[in-house]
């Protein structure tokens, strides 16, 4: 084992502490292929499932695995219109299982993340019965307020950058606090605790995934 891994796998099993004293689930997996396994561990077949716009469940191949398995799946990226797309954020909040990762976490456990239209943190907040969060720990952060301040200026500038939006970020790749028409800053949500307990569960990992 290298020094960091030997580093990570310390600090995730401090991480899981602090958020079971949150009332979260917590797992660790190392590779992406652990993690899908985890997460069609936890997801009964049968089970409806929707995400948001995570990078990171993509690039492992998450969504993937879950839309091969016998689940039933909502996937915004299916939608041909518009209209489409709304539904699918709508059906969102009636499904089993919401599939997220998060800008940032602080090493207390509290997780950060900030959108632009807000169905993903909505969801988060309220209608799925679970929430399953993938969190690479390349987005944990000392404190809360350094999880802000990864979340505006780092995370929040790619994505622009992703989206090819009209924001001063593109310009520079900086956060100007800005109130373009175009900002992808507009909802800013702090999740301190499961409410209720163990709806939320995150599975971190080594991998250095996402935004």
């Amino acid at each position: 084992m290298t020094p960091q891994e030997k580093r990570n796998e310390r600090m995730a099993a401090r991480l899981i502490r602090n958020l079971e004293r949150r009332h979260f689930e917590a797992y660790y997996c190392r590779t992406a292929e652990e993690i899908i396994l985890k997460v069609t561990d936890l997801i009964p077949p049968g089970s409806s499932i929707s995400w948001g716009g995570s990078m990171t469940i993509r690039d492992i191949g998450l969504t993937k695995a879950l839309k091969a398995g016998d689940y039933q799946v909502f996937d915004r990226d299916d939608a041909t219109t518009e209209e489409g797309k709304v539904a699918t954020y709508r059906k969102a909040f009636e499904v089993d299982y919401y599939l997220s990762s998060v800008n940032a976490m602080s090493e207390s456990g509290v997780i950060v993340n900030i959108d632009g239209n807000g169905n993903r943190v909505a969801a988060i907040t309220w209608g799925p019965k679970r929430v399953i969060f993938v969190v690479g720990l390349n987005k944990v952060a000392q404190t809360v307020e350094a999880a802000l301040q990864r979340a505006r200026s780092t995370a929040s500038p790619i994505n622009a950058a992703r989206f090819d939006i009209d924001t001063p970020c593109q310009v520079d790749g900086l956060c100007h606090n800005c109130n373009s028409a175009q900002s992808i800053c507009n909802y800013i949500h702090f999740l301190r605790n499961s409410h209720p307990e163990r709806r939320h569960i995150v599975i971190l990992t080594d991998l250095a995934l996402g935004y």
